[in-house]
């Protein structure tokens, strides 16, 4: 394909419109904007428009076609213009952007390749990298369950009825820690300010300790991640505190944000390390697959792609086989999942691939988006089935939240049907992944959410590294016997005390859910032996709707007090209570916008609490800035000269 049917159609673009309907066909364009002519430098009549006229569903997918006629010549143009876009139009410097790209760039090319323009597949690659198209309706599909299912209704009395109080014996307690991302490079006295991601290491001379007016602290920095100082102080208090713990849950995530320098035996050492410090202080631990274990970020290959990422989870299952029993070893090394039984109470812990329904993973958009990679939800029904048909209780445990924005739609949508299912044997579902402090409610009828028809809750862990906040981890009280949460605590290392970077970390209790909400729900709940049940998370969602101080409260302790000083009012609020009532990602009020991208660590002014871009990949960026930036236009033009391509100019009119 000649350049030219991509520029003439961009010049024309105040003519498109996003399209309505499942196919997005585009708006029909006059026979001039569709007819090469001669060849001729002119070229740069399409380029003008594009920088303020791209702001649609087809635009993107003339980019796709663009970039598909980039790789016809192979990949080697295409990964240079993507690191000259890169330097030229993010916040990162050239060791970043080349080092990001050399990764990203064959699994990017490699999918759009087989990407066919228009298809579903492609819509949601525009969605998930650019904002730009609108969500289409989920792709219909009922999951197929060996038995009977139990009706909504029955399933919301069951969650709301027989997890309701503790049988009066003394709580197990149960850790949870999330998002470590451990970085081994990370110095003390290096500079705290960079053009990376990350920060806190000798990138260069004027990095190094002694040359910097910003230095490293030995304990952590909110521009960069944790150092194992801060890593070591964390389990040594868990050790010392809490040492008749049950278990620990780890929701994944260990690989540092230094996305341009990791390899295979970068983070395999990485892994190896995280876990042997974590056995060294905790008995048992039972984990999960965090999107920084892979190498690429964020790429896990589904088995009908690849076995490329068969290290992650021949890595991951060799390190969870201290804590869980061959058979879940084996599962772990299938497809880094794994279903365990806790050997001291009735109670199997249920850990899930995440990845595999993760929107920035780029090998999932192939020709077709899967409904199932590698199988994973027939696999976790057939554990679900047998867990209800022998009275277990169950925890299920991943890296991302399936409510959440970063969740496609369509897989989200499969995975909270087997919740509704299932909700009887479910007792709570925790997860990592967006570094800051919240909840999410799964419904019986998304329509009507209401503390009636609230079936299950998924605790969702901040972050140890501090780049969203500081220090934290989660404990539970749980009872013994139905393994319901009864409360949980965070506790957070304040780093803005005086003696943080001297004395090192102090850990302290920073508020208790039961203790800081119980009261301002209706009805209250304060006995420490009733449940944290899915009906008392809605009702403090109620709370949070009418009680703007309460609101305030909970803000704060979202990012555990930091950056917590502006309000979040109206539409910032509304789609903050959206999104805790919403365990499925299609109902959670987010709407892709365009040109959203990422930025490093403490960028923007206030976030309101909002999660990190933890694995966003640079692409979404310099992709974002083509549409914004005319010199952009230009380069890709330039870029495709140089590839062997030819920039023709349409027919003028008579």
């Amino acid at each position: 394909m000649r350049l030219s049917a991509v520029l003439t159609a961009l010049a024309a673009c105040p003519a498109i419109t996003a399209a309505s309907g499942p196919d997005h066909g585009e708006t029909p364009r006059s026979p001039e904007a569709r007819t090469p002519a001669g060849e001729t430098d002119a070229g740069d009549a399409g380029v003008g428009a594009l920088a303020s006229s791209m702001k649609t569903c087809d635009d993107c997918q003339l980019v796709i076609e663009m970039a598909k006629s980039l790789l016809e010549g192979g990949d080697e143009a295409f990964t240079s213009l993507a690191k000259q876009l890169c330097a030229s139009s993010t916040i990162y410097d050239k060791q970043f952007c080349d080092g990001v790209v050399e990764r990203e760039a064959p699994i990017l090319a490699s999918i759009l390749r087989t990407m066919e323009i228009r298809s579903p597949t492609a819509v949601q690659f525009c969605i998930s990298f650019l904002g730009l198209c609108d969500m289409p309706e989920v792709d219909a599909w009922a999951v197929p369950f060996p038995s009977s299912e139990t009706s909504s209704a029955a399933a919301a009395a069951a969650a709301a009825g027989s997890k309701g109080v503790a049988g009066g014996k003394k709580p197990l307690q149960v850790i949870q820690y999330s998002d470590v991302h451990i970085d081994p490079l990370y110095k003390e006295g290096a500079s705290a300010d960079c053009k990376k991601p990350t920060c806190c290491r000798s990138f260069t001379e004027d990095h190094v300790p002694g040359r910097t007016s910003r230095p490293a602290g030995p304990f952590g920095d909110h521009n960069c991640d944790t150092p194992m100082t801060l890593e070591k102080s964390m389990y040594q208090y868990i050790k010392k505190e809490f040492p008749d713990a049950a278990f620990a849950l780890f929701t994944g995530d260990i690989v540092d944000h230094g996305l341009y320098n990791t390899s295979r035996e970068y983070n395999e050492n990485l892994i190896e390390h995280s876990y042997q410090v974590m056995h060294d202080y905790i008995d048992v631990v039972y984990a999960t697959a965090g999107n920084h274990e892979a190498d690429p970020t964020n790429v896990f290959k589904p088995r009908s792609v690849g076995n490329d990422t068969q290290w992650i989870y021949d890595s991951l299952a060799k390190e969870w086989s201290r804590w869980v029993s061959n058979s879940s070893v084996a599962e772990a090394r299938a497809a880094g999942v794994y279903s365990t039984k806790y050997p001291k109470g009735n109670l199997r812990v249920i850990s899930l691939n995440t990845n595999m329904y993760y929107r920035l993973n780029f090998a999932l958009y192939q020709r077709t988006l899967e409904r199932d990679p590698d199988g994973q939800l027939a696999w976790l029904v057939r554990e679900l089935d047998a867990a209800e048909r022998a009275g277990e209780n169950v925890y299920i445990i991943g890296h991302m939240p399936l409510g959440d924005s970063d969740a496609l739609p369509d897989g989200s949508n499969y995975f909270d049907q087997i919740v509704r299912r299932y909700a009887k044997t479910i007792r709570a579902m925790f997860f990592g992944h967006t570094h800051v402090d919240h909840f999410q409610i799964s419904y019986a009828d998304y329509a009507n959410r209401s503390h009636a028809n609230a079936l299950a809750v998924s605790y969702i862990c901040p972050s140890l590294t501090p780049t969203s906040g500081h220090p934290s981890f989660r404990v539970y009280d749980v009872d013994p016997d139905t393994f319901a949460v009864l409360d949980a605590t965070t506790y957070i290392a304040d780093m803005d005390t005086p003696g943080y970077q001297v004395s090192g970390p102090v850990w302290n209790k920073y508020y208790s859910a039961k203790d800081a909400y119980g009261r301002a729900v209706s009805p209250p709940l304060t006995d420490p032996a009733a449940e944290l049940s899915p009906s008392f998370w809605h009702n403090l969602t109620a709370a949070l709707e009418r009680d703007d101080a309460l609101f305030d409260e909970y803000m704060a302790r979202k990012s555990r007090g930091w950056k917590a000083d502006e309000p979040c009012r109206r539409d910032c609020k509304e789609k903050e209570i959206c999104g805790l009532r919403a365990a499925r990602s299609q109902d959670n009020c987010w709407k892709p916008s365009f040109g959203f991208s990422i930025s490093r660590r403490g960028e923007t002014e206030h976030n309101h609490g909002h999660h990190d871009a933890c694995g966003a990949s640079p692409a979404s960026e310099w992709l974002g800035h083509l549409y914004r930036r005319q010199d952009m236009h230009a380069m890709v033009r330039d870029m495709f000269l140089a590839a062997g391509g030819k920039i023709v100019s349409p027919a003028k009119k008579a």
